[in-house]
C-alpha cells in the first residue's frame, strides 16, 4: 500500500512538472530571414520548410488577398478543439493547441506566401519526444477545412 502511494504521488508530481513545462513558450519561434525553426531532433514537430523526411509536411494551397486568406486560416484554426491564435502579424500566424487531457501546448505557425501560393506551416510539441503523429495530423486537419473555405 505504501509503494501505491508514493507511485501516486510520484506521477502527480511528473504531470504537474510536464504541465508546467508546457506552459513556457519557446524563444525560437516566428520567422528569421522567411524561415521558421528548424525542427528538433524529436518526432513530435512537422515542417513544410523541413528537409528531411521525418519532419517535412507539404504547405498548404492558398490564393487571394492575404487579409481574406489569413482571415480563412484563422477561422480553420480556431474551428479545431483546443486552439487559440496567439498572434497574427501580416502574413504571419501563431496558434497554440491545448490538448484535453494532459494540457499539453503545442504551437502552430504558419506563413502565407502570396508569391508561390503557398501557406507554410510549422507545428510542433513543446515536451516530449513523441507525439503518436498529432502534430502531422492537425496540419491535415487545417489543410481540409482551409481547402473548403477557399
Amino acid at each position: 500500500m505504501k509503494y501505491v502511494i508514493i507511485s501516486s504521488i510520484l506521477c502527480l508530481i511528473a504531470f504537474f512538472a510536464l504541465s508546467a513545462c508546457s506552459s513556457k513558450t519557446p524563444e525560437n519561434l516566428g520567422m528569421t530571414d522567411g524561415q521558421f525553426a528548424p525542427c528538433p531532433e524529436t518526432n513530435n514537430c512537422v515542417s513544410s520548410q523541413a528537409t528531411d523526411e521525418a519532419h517535412t509536411i507539404a504547405p498548404i494551397k492558398a490564393h487571394g488577398i492575404p487579409e481574406v486568406v489569413m482571415v480563412d486560416l484563422s477561422d480553420a484554426i480556431e474551428s479545431m478543439f483546443g486552439a487559440k491564435i496567439v498572434v497574427i502579424d501580416g502574413n504571419y500566424l501563431r496558434a497554440e493547441y491545448t490538448s484535453k487531457v494532459m494540457r499539453f501546448v503545442d504551437d502552430f505557425e504558419c506563413y502565407y506566401d502570396e508569391v508561390q501560393g503557398v501557406i507554410q506551416v510549422r507545428s510542433a510539441s513543446r515536451v516530449g519526444y513523441s507525439d503518436m503523429n498529432a502534430n502531422r495530423k492537425r496540419v491535415e486537419e487545417v489543410r481540409r477545412i482551409f481547402s473548403i473555405m477557399q
